[in-house]
């Protein structure tokens, strides 16, 4: 199929830093991409978009020398390449950065900045020249202050893992630059600054892939856009003409209609009363959930809406407060309390926190239940699947078998692996910490659906999102944080994003000097 190309840059630019020409690569019963086309240009962005399966982190890894196509050709700098490895491709000047930051989390900072390069003062690693240079590298973009050189990788928050992974591509020089939802665990600050970083480059003459579920940005940000669908490339087309509703339509093959619908299933019945809660980095938390209820949970980067999320699982202990699942008051001392009162929880970072990448679908789901399927000491395999299918099969979850490693899986399926595990659980209450990140519009949509279906078999359920847009479609009511402490609550009906933004940023608008009357009428028309 030949794909009209009416986004190609001038010519004036010259030859194409990249191309892959007819590039095919097959995986058993899989053909991951079909007969691809696509070049890059020096000085541009050239964004890839897709579903989650689509065939982007198969090309990104064909790039990266990760994999080797078996179809096609890869020319770099006018030159026939083939990669055997990511040095191969690295020592040519491209690097790939994927959106699971794979630094080293016993290194430090430093450490993984200059892995395999570290400074050496005859036989012994230099540290003070390391930590130095990492913390001039640091400062170059803005992050050395957020960010010691010292700090082990480990303890690092999601984002500024990616960003340190950011930092480690740039400073070894790339020609051709790969991104894969860099802005995933991002705040919207943390972003800006990203994107000023990339047009940077690009004034520089970098080229860059720019993969990412955010269409906004994308249309922003880029000077091309190339939509891949079920291994094929279906459009390339100019991001200055892009509409968000055109590029869903090409990616999905459909119209996405209604993707929040929301109706209301609300019950009298309190499944989460919260009194006075606080603990590290939480002050004085009182709200309640009723049954069939979507309650968001808005807020900055460091708001503590995590640091909730987890109080609520047990994962840190109270220092004050107290809790009712069902009327009832519970004591959290362990998740296993947690999941003993009924209480679910899919974290924030799922391959760090929540999946066993290298265990299968089976094994994943039916974590949360073996209580209930094993026999003395024993697990009733018959009885694990039958369950495990169901909930595979509630979710739509897609997958070869119930015996596939997890880790095969696109991120909108790992997601749904999640939930099909505390599904199957049964919970009074789910507590859901960015369920949509990194997932592309139409995983998004089912997941936005199967909430509304869960909240309208009674459900109550917490729904913590960075991404304004979804918070205020999907939930009925939105709590608003700011600094550890709840600022505002708002009804769907009378939120915006405007609203939820002067309540999340209230500590810094007197900071600024809003008058006090300002600020008080703020106060009181949510509170």
């Amino acid at each position: 199929m030949s794909i009209p190309d009416t986004g190609r840059r001038n010519r004036e630019v010259g030859e194409p830093l990249f191309e892959a020409r007819s590039i095919s690569k097959f995986f058993p019963n899989v053909c991951a991409l079909d007969d691809v086309s696509l070049e890059v240009y020096p000085g541009e962005i050239l964004a890839l978009i897709g579903e989650n399966g689509a065939g982007k982190s198969t090309f990104l890894r064909i790039l990266n020398g990760d994999y080797q196509p078996d179809r096609g050709q890869l020319r770099y700098a006018g030159q026939v390449v083939s990669f055997a490895s990511p040095r191969q491709a690295h020592q040519s000047g491209i690097r790939v950065i994927y959106q699971e930051p794979e630094l080293v989390p016993t290194l430090s900072v430093a450490e993984n900045i200059y892995i395999g390069e570290l400074p050496r003062h005859g036989r012994f690693v230099d540290w003070g020249r390391l930590y130095r240079e990492a913390r001039a590298q640091l400062g170059q973009f803005g992050f050395a202050e957020e960010i010691p050189p010292d700090k082990m990788a480990g303890d690092l928050t999601p984002a500024q893992r990616q960003l340190v992974e950011i930092v480690k591509a740039l400073k070894a020089g790339v020609r051709l630059l790969a991104l894969d939802e860099p802005t995933s665990s991002l705040s919207d600050e943390e972003a800006q600054r990203l994107f000023t970083i990339v047009r940077q480059l690009r004034q520089e003459g970098v080229a860059i892939i720019y993969v990412s579920h955010r269409l906004r940005e994308i249309v922003q940000l880029a000077d091309r856009v190339a939509v891949l669908r079920d291994g094929k490339l279906v459009a390339v087309v100019p991001a200055s003409q892009a509409k968000e509703d055109e590029l869903v339509r090409l990616m999905v093959g459909r119209e996405l209609t209604a993707i929040f619908e929301r109706k209301p299933h609300i019950r009298p019945e309190v499944v989460l009363s919260v009194e006075g809660l606080c603990a590290p980095g939480l002050r004085d938390i009182t709200f309640q959930v009723r049954r069939g209820e979507v309650v968001g949970f808005a807020g900055l980067v460091g708001a503590g809406r995590t640091d909730l999320a987890k109080a609520l699982f047990g994962c840190v202990p109270l220092t004050a407060g107290q809790i009712k699942v069902d009327g009832q008051p519970v004591i959290l001392r362990s998740p296993a309390d947690a999941m003993a009162a009924g209480i679910g929880f899919t974290a924030e970072d799922r391959k760090q926190e929540a999946l066993f990448p290298s265990l299968s679908v089976r094994d994943n789901v039916s974590l949360c239940i073996l209580e209930r399927i094993r026999s003395w000491r024993f697990v009733q395999r018959r009885r694990e699947a039958e369950i495990v299918r169901h909930f595979v099969d509630k979710l739509k979850v897609r997958t070869p078998s119930i015996a596939q490693e997890v880790s095969k899986l696109s991120g909108g399926n790992q997601q749904k692996v999640v939930l099909a595990r505390w599904l199957a659980r049964e919970p009074r209450l789910l507590i859901l910490d960015e369920p949509t990140r990194g997932i592309d519009v139409g995983a998004k949509a089912e997941i936005y659906q199967l909430i509304r279906g869960l909240a309208a078999d009674g459900l109550g359920i917490i729904f913590i999102s960075s991404e304004l847009p979804e918070v205020l479609g999907v939930s009925d009511r939105i709590i608003v944080m700011q600094a550890g402490r709840i600022t505002g609550e708002l009804l769907a009906s009378e939120a915006t994003e405007e609203a939820v933004l002067r309540l999340a940023m209230v500590d810094h608008l007197r900071r600024e000097g809003l008058p006090t009357d300002s600020m008080a009428s703020v106060e009181r028309s949510v509170l």
